[in-house]
């Protein structure tokens, strides 16, 4: 019996997954906390779930609106795992979720007031031995002759590396879940002291200050003036071999290096420096400004440079990040510079479209139709109109790939196999089909994103 252990929202689907071996439906029944009866009714015969090979049933109660605690769900012998049916079971995900950017900023002490006794330490590379800090790096010997000083930002998912290219990304979403809080009219999302973050309290929303964290970071990775290749972003700093896990930031004794700088890098600065002076504008006038000279900059950099790539064998101590097609990074970048100054010079680079491989760090294609249909009032109408055609046919392809399977994902792999990362995947393509729901309020759209359930392992009396 596969549930979703947290809870179902009283106005959404409910549906759980049952690997059962029958070609026919069989007998449900759902029970309260009381063991009574609440309703009961025959599953839908799924079939054969390609990723798993499990045999798979699918019963839906979604009918049932009547708020508790202690449900569990029973076929034959077997009896799910208690669960609960509440108004709003997911309020607090915003925050719990947006709560991790914190435990893993990198130069500032993680204290226990917001992140828990658990979870805090001293400040990481900021110099103090036994690091060797990141106020000071230098370039990888044969790359370059300076040093700069690239502390902040966030660390990497599996190491004390800081990568550009998907911190760029990150620092988009957070700031495009901004945009969309207001295009929506969600209060939520633009609170001041929602997280627990020693910026909150400060009259700016704290996805706003999680967000800049690392876009300070971004910023202090570009090629200084004079330089050769100025303007142009580094594309990573991390340590110069591996980091023993588990070693905490401020124990870190490895030397750290900055790396070459890189077209993606760079234009991933100029795509989220746009929206940072997009989004900043109203906050801070003076970091708005130099988010967006920085982003100019980048572009310009980038198109006198357009073939710079990333080594994909540079993956001693860090993570190769390495991608050799940039045109999805320069339609984004245009994009974003588009949406911010109006410049019709950018529109023209303009030339990417979402599809059903989505996006990810890698590819930032999508980003250009994602930015147009949340902005529509900053781009010609036909763009618009294009843009909206294009989001919501792949929104309805990952719905009846969620449709599709004995374990419902927007996300279904061609080969069947799932990627390292694929939670990001099956995110981001949920964030594409919620994406189209604000477009239309259509509850299929609702539904879907809400339909994706957590899966446990059968439970028996």
């Amino acid at each position: 019996m596969r549930t979703n252990q947290y809870g179902y929202a009283v106005h959404g689907p409910k549906k759980a997954s049952i690997v059962n071996a029958a070609t026919k439906p069989v007998s449900w029944r759902l029970l309260n906390a009381s063991g009574a009866v609440v309703t009961s009714g025959r599953t839908h015969v799924q079939g054969t779930d390609a990723a798993s090979g499990d045999h798979v049933h699918i019963a839906d109660f979604s009918s049932v609106r009547r708020i508790g605690t202690g449900y569990t769900l029973v076929v034959g012998d077997a009896t799910s795992h208690p669960f609960a049916i509440a108004e709003n079971p997911y309020q607090a995900l915003s925050k719990d979720s947006l709560g991790y950017f914190y435990d893993v900023r990198s130069g500032t002490p993680i204290e226990a007031q917001y992140a828990g006794a658990a979870y805090a330490r001293p400040a990481g590379h900021i110099g103090v031995a036994p690091n060797k800090g990141d106020t000071d790096v230098p370039c990888l010997p044969g790359t370059c002759d300076y040093s700069l000083d690239v502390r902040g930002g966030w660390y990497d998912a599996g190491d004390q590396g800081k990568y550009v290219v998907n911190g760029a990304l990150a620092a988009w979403q957070l700031m495009d879940s901004y945009e969309r809080s207001r295009a929506q009219g969600d209060i939520a999302g633009l609170r001041d002291g929602l997280l627990g973050i020693p910026e909150n309290h400060n009259g700016v929303p704290d996805v706003l200050d999680e967000s800049r964290w690392e876009t300070e970071f971004l910023l202090s990775m570009q090629v200084p003036a004079g330089e050769p290749l100025a303007g142009m972003v580094h594309h990573k700093v991390h340590d110069l071999a591996w980091t023993a896990l588990p070693t905490r930031p401020d124990q870190d004794s490895q030397p750290r290096y900055l790396h070459a700088p890189s077209t993606a890098a760079t234009l991933n600065l100029a795509a989220a420096g746009a929206q940072c002076a997009r989004v900043w504008g109203r906050y801070d006038a003076v970091f708005a400004h130099r988010c967006l000279t920085a982003a100019k900059t980048a572009w310009k950099a980038a198109v006198a440079h357009p073939d710079v790539y990333a080594p994909s064998d540079d993956s001693v101590g860090g993570g190769a990040y390495a991608d050799t097609d940039v045109t999805d990074e320069f339609s984004w970048a245009a994009t974003e510079l588009y949406a911010t100054t109006h410049d019709r010079a950018y529109l023209s680079r303009i030339d990417t479209e979402i599809t059903p491989a989505g996006f990810s760090w890698r590819d930032t294609g999508a980003l250009a139709d994602l930015t147009v249909v949340r902005l529509p009032s900053r781009f010609p109408a036909r763009m618009v109109a294009s843009a909206r055609k294009r989001v919501l046919a792949v929104a309805d392809g990952f719905v009846r790939d969620e449709r599709s399977q004995g374990y419902p994902n927007p996300n279904l792999p061609a080969d069947g196999a799932y990627v390292w990362g694929s939670n990001s995947v099956t995110a981001n393509n949920a964030l594409v089909i919620a994406t189209a729901y604000d477009l239309t309020h259509r509850d299929s759209y609702r539904s879907a994103v809400l339909g994706r359930w957590i899966t446990s392992s059968a439970a028996t009396p």
